[in-house]
């Protein structure tokens, strides 16, 4: 099944990333050219982010990282936060069965305290209930940036070197990623953004580095299974180097 599944679609099993970031963007705007409001958007949204998720566990593909709400979302109006903060209460609280029998663990990056406690609350119950699965990661990024989480791995390495266990010449990049909310996870191959904005938004500055970049024209709520694998098979025909030049 599973062999016939990747012949179906024209996609190498061996060849797939293992760890797919996604920045979701264009919720807003679709619900504009719809003539409706911004949560709208978001609602329509959660959809494509289920079918994503399905997706990647279908492809065997073993880490998923969307950016769902940035340190700077705060500071959007109150009341689309608060509804958004709502959104994803009920998303976990709706999806964490599903997670939990697909194999999928859920986990947070990101500043998880400043959410809301109810949200708080439901986020832990999820994570706790999936603690133990392995066949996927899901992460979800809230309260998250980059430079927050950068700024906060120096604090600590700082720390830690004041209070003498370790020493300047200890400090390497293998050092550093072990601070950040990634830890042991390897970077993504794939960063997709969808909306054709050219821009990374303070996301995983550290961690893509060398991933290979997609830029999608469509707005997340319109963004589908079957462009997703498009761009999986655009993925498979890259050469990553990775700074190298291979030899002819």
């Amino acid at each position: 099944m599973k062999s016939n599944l990747f012949t179906k679609i024209n996609i190498d099993p061996a060849k797939l990333p293992g760890h797919v970031a996604i920045i979701m963007d264009g919720n807003g705007r679709w619900a504009k050219k719809k003539l409706r409001n911004r949560v709208f958007g978001h609602e329509k949204g959660a959809e494509t982010v289920r079918e994503v998720i399905t997706t990647c566990r279908e492809l065997k593909i073993k880490i998923l990282t969307l950016y769902a709400f940035s340190t700077e979302n705060w500071s959007r109006p109150e009341k689309e936060v608060n509804t958004l903060m709502k959104l994803l209460k009920k998303f976990i609280r709706s999806e964490k069965d599903e997670l939990h029998n697909k194999s999928i663990k859920l986990n947070v990056i990101g500043q998880k305290e400043r959410l809301p406690i109810d949200v708080i609350e439901e986020l832990d119950l999820a994570i706790e209930q999936t603690k133990d699965n392995t066949a996927m990661v899901l992460n979800l990024a809230l309260s998250y940036g980059a430079r927050e989480e950068i700024t906060r791995a120096v604090r600590k390495i700082a720390y830690e070197a004041k209070q003498g266990k370790l020493f300047p010449e200890d400090i390497d990049e293998e050092m550093v990623s072990k601070y950040f909310y990634t830890a042991g996870m390897p970077d993504p191959d794939l960063l997709i953004r969808t909306s054709g904005e050219m821009r990374v938004s303070n996301f995983l500055l550290w961690q893509i580095a060398y991933s290979e970049l997609f830029i999608s024209e469509t707005l997340w709520p319109d963004f589908t299974r079957d462009e997703f694998i498009n761009i999986l098979r655009d993925y498979q025909k890259r050469d990553r180097r990775f700074g190298k030049v291979l030899c002819s």
